[in-house]
């Protein structure tokens, strides 16, 4: 009976590799003094009525190290964008010119880097919550599996096998915090 009884355990890794790939993607929005394609990510524009990544209203370039230029494709669209860059709480003032946006991104003062450490940090205990209700949601398919006919040794070994992607995902999410927070304090 209990040859039947499977408990997923690529699908737990995949969905904790899923936190690890969002809290990546939540770290490239954070602003580290050097222009990125990806810090608009979280800004959203009323286009025609639906709220829509900025992304999709124009094209986003890096054309220095210290500046991002957006050129909207649709002229109606303009002030609308530059009041959400402005809204977005990014720190970025953009500086319209037809429809050619441009966004110098300042240097970071201690405060301003401080702030984002600590939003890194908000960022990778989100991502810790979402693993531990991965490792929440394994451990019951475990009890519910033995209740359904698993022995207790196997139970023991998923539960255990769960535990460890749990300390390993943990583990990643730390470091790239870590990484993250070395390189929004780098002058």
């Amino acid at each position: 009976m209990s040859d039947e009884i499977e408990i997923d355990v690529e699908d737990l890794e995949r969905r904790m590799d899923g936190a690890l790939a969002s809290l990546k993607q939540d770290y490239a929005s954070l602003r580290t003094g050097r222009a990125t394609a990806s810090m608009l990510d979280p800004v959203t524009v009323d286009a025609y009525g639906v709220d829509t990544p900025i992304n999709q209203v124009g094209t986003i370039n890096v054309p220095e190290p210290r500046m991002l230029t957006l050129a909207i494709w649709d002229k109606a669209m303009v002030g609308k964008v530059d009041k959400a860059i402005r809204a977005s709480g990014l720190g970025l003032n953009p500086v319209v010119d037809g429809t050619l946006i441009r966004l110098p991104i300042p240097e970071l003062n201690e405060e301003r880097r401080r702030e984002l450490a600590k939003l890194a940090g908000q960022y990778s205990e989100a991502a810790k919550v979402a693993v531990r209700n991965v490792r929440r949601d394994g451990m019951d398919m475990v009890k519910k599996a033995q209740k359904d006919g698993l022995s207790e040794d196997d139970a023991k070994v998923y539960s255990d096998e769960i535990q460890s992607l749990t300390d390993a995902a943990i583990k990643k999410i730390d470091a790239t915090l870590e990484h993250k927070q070395e390189e929004i304090m780098q002058v």
